[in-house]
């Protein structure tokens, strides 16, 4: 039976809401609204990549069924109507602001199923064909289910915030064993390693298939885990990976979903030190905070189990209040914010207005505004001073994002600079907040553990400003001494006013009566 035979046979068994009759042969039989209809699609668009569609029609008249993609599982069907040979129907939508939902619409054509839709930023325009009884077995999403929540005792990792590098801002998914390797080497030879950046971090884009006993294997661009391990270890540094929770990474690779526990036991056997565990697909299955919390559990409690002291980064933007829970279930860091972009307005917008909203910070477990934009190009020095100094008083984790090869003498000033480094370390672990607003002109307070306070005078407007800091700033009657940690130089009491360029800082330790 031809294909647009049978699909015009459904079309008339759909009008007169009877079902087709069962084919007896090897040959798939005609698909049904009915009996059951189910079309695979051999070519669908990477993304969402939805390879199966089924519908079925019940006693009452009414339609159910679902979309099965290669990034969200299984994607439920509502609103059903039929007009002619037309489908339509609601699905579920992520990531868009007042858009829950998107409507499908699948139609019969000489050609086959022609489905069209679209999630988030994906548009999806395909055509399918009748799956065979083999072929939907072997594409049906199965459910796995997420243990009950519990808490994760400290571990005493990430006394203070992690320092090193990752490869995403930079490289994106195009990475492999050989830049990894000379990330390690340049880190050491500029001096970072010894400046306290410890973390080679290999982001989204190192992962391939997974073999026959469920084991995730890396692609080719890294043909040995253990060996690229032991080799940053040799330096002096530590490793990092990046996983996923749902079935796709934010790049399209393979996620850990229902392989959590393996993908652990894997990460410490190759001699990982710190997964980064983004929530990407993972937002379709995970859209609450019950579930998102369990499943970031999940990985937490497997980590644990493995023995391996490894840093645990969560990845979930912020959403759910994250901060008030991070530690419980084993994190040491997690976001507050979507990524940031080499440019001033974002970078600001995180520091100044995003990340501040969240507390809970301090030994242990850390608000994280992301990576460092540092030597990519994309800002002025007095806006990189800006970002060095927002990060270092936030007590934000310091994990630089450019090619370590290529930085330039100003922006190994501002990576390496240890007083600035060592207010971001400081062993109190306070996040250091706004104090006073005057313009464009903010003033931020951080205490320190030797009883000092670091302060930074940010202008936000274009031009530059005098700005004066009075001892109330930091909470003291008389100041005693000043030092401008950028500059390098000391006073007995400091000026009255400050020189602070355009998108600018100040940052100074300060000493005095209280």
């Amino acid at each position: 039976m031809r294909l647009t035979y049978a699909l015009a046979l459904l079309a008339a068994a759909v009008t007169a809401g009877q079902p087709v009759a069962a084919q007896t042969s090897a040959t798939p039989a005609a698909p049904s609204f009915v009996a059951g209809m189910r079309v695979i699609f051999d070519d669908p668009a990477p993304n969402p990549g939805v390879r199966l569609f089924e519908v079925s029609r019940g006693g009452d008249g009414g339609f159910t069924g679902k979309l099965t993609s290669d990034w969200y599982g299984a994607m439920p069907m509502s609103n059903i109507t039929l007009a002619g040979k037309m489908l339509s129907f609601d699905i579920r939508n992520i990531n868009t602001r007042g858009v829950p939902t998107r409507r499908w619409t699948a139609t019969l054509t000489d050609q086959g199923l022609l489905l069209e839709g679209g999630i988030w930023e994906s548009t999806v325009k395909q055509t399918g064909r009748p799956a065979s009884a083999a072929e939907f077995a072997a594409l049906t999403y199965r459910d796995v289910p997420l243990p009950p929540l519990a808490t994760i005792a400290p571990d005493g990792l990430a006394a203070t915030p992690p320092m090193g590098w990752s490869s995403w801002n930079k490289f994106a998914e195009h990475i492999d064993d050989r830049t990894i390797r000379a990330m390690a080497d340049a880190m050491v030879s500029s001096g970072l390693r010894d400046a306290g950046y410890v973390y080679v971090n290999i982001d989204d884009g190192w992962q391939g298939t997974r073999g026959p006993d469920g084991e995730l294997r890396p692609n080719d661009k890294f043909p040995d885990m253990k060996a690229l391990a032991d080799y940053i270890h040799g330096k002096g540094l530590k490793l990092g990976i990046y996983s996923s929770p749902g079935l796709k990474t934010c790049a399209g690779y393979t996620g850990s979903y229902g392989h959590v526990e393996q993908d652990a036991k894997t990460f410490a056997r190759w001699g990982v030190d710190y997964l980064k565990y983004d929530l990407c697909s993972g937002e379709w299955q995970y859209a609450d905070a019950d579930t998102v919390m369990r499943t970031y559990y999940q990985m937490g409690a497997a980590l644990k189990a493995t023995g391996r002291p490894i840093i645990y980064s969560l990845c979930q933007y912020g959403r759910f209040d994250v901060a008030s829970w991070g530690r419980s279930v084993g994190g040491h860091l997690w976001r507050t914010t979507g990524d940031i972009t080499d440019d001033y307005k974002k970078m600001s917008e995180i520091g100044f207005d995003r990340n501040p909203k969240f507390a809970h910070a301090g030994p242990g477990g850390w608000n994280d505004p992301d990576m460092l934009e540092v030597g990519n190009g994309g800002m002025s020095h007095d806006e990189y001073t800006t970002h060095m100094t927002l990060w270092a008083m936030s007590a934000a984790p310091l994990l630089m994002g450019h090619d370590l090869r290529t930085t330039t003498p100003d922006a190994l000033k501002l990576l390496e600079n240890k007083e600035v480094i060592a207010v971001d370390q400081d062993r109190l672990g306070v996040q250091g907040a706004l104090v006073r607003r005057d313009g464009a002109v903010e003033i931020w307070s951080k205490p320190l553990a030797d009883g000092s306070v670091a302060i930074a005078l940010f202008n936000r407007g274009e031009i530059d400003a005098r700005v004066a800091f009075l001892p109330a700033d930091a909470k003291l009657s008389r100041i005693t001494r000043v030092r401008d940690l950028w500059r390098g130089k000391s006073t007995g009491s400091g000026p009255v006013k400050y020189s602070v360029p355009g998108h600018g800082a100040v940052m100074l330790r300060v000493a005095g009566k209280r």
